[in-house]
């Protein structure tokens, strides 16, 4: 058996030293790896809070005849134009909230602001939102737009409110 030199015993030293005091490549490449998928996904998040900020800019308002669920050209004109708006945007949930004026009874009203919102919701679902994206919700006369007493006040309570959430 040869005699271990000391240079071959200080380059084993130190071999063994570098080894045991620095990562190996794959713990390097693995923390690498890490980094680039979290800022990958710190730059999607990103994007996705901007292209939700841009898709709340967006909102629309359909006024309704008194005692009527159905939608006029007007207010399908106003759903399509809000449909357009909202194609980049395929992750934007949408709100759609009914109201009724004072004219009639309280459980009457409530149903037709309901009526109201589920209509404005099939209308947009048709129209290429997909119905999982829709929340709609009926208020009855609740939070008037308006006062009641005049019948300008009246026609801007009877309404259904698209926003996005």
């Amino acid at each position: 058996m040869k005699p271990i030199t000391a240079r071959a015993a200080a380059v084993g030293v130190a071999t063994a030293l570098m080894l045991q005091g620095c990562p190996s490549a794959y713990q390097h490449a693995y923390e690498q790896e890490t980094q680039r998928l979290e800022n990958r996904q710190r730059i999607a998040q990103e994007q996705e809070q901007a292209a939700h900020a841009e898709a709340q800019k967006y909102a629309a308002v359909i006024y309704f005849a008194v005692g009527s669920a159905t939608i006029d050209a007007d207010g399908q004109r106003e759903l399509k134009w809000f449909v357009d708006k909202m194609q980049p945007y395929p992750q934007a949930i949408i709100e759609v909230n009914g109201f009724a004026d004072s004219t009639g009874g309280t459980a009457e009203n409530e149903l037709l602001s309901q009526q109201r919102a589920s209509n404005v919701a099939g209308f947009l679902s048709s129209q290429g939102i997909d119905a999982s994206r829709i929340v709609a919700q009926g208020f009855g006369e609740n939070y008037a737009a308006a006062s009641n007493v005049t019948t300008k006040g009246r026609r801007n309570n009877r309404r259904v409110e698209v926003t996005v959430r």
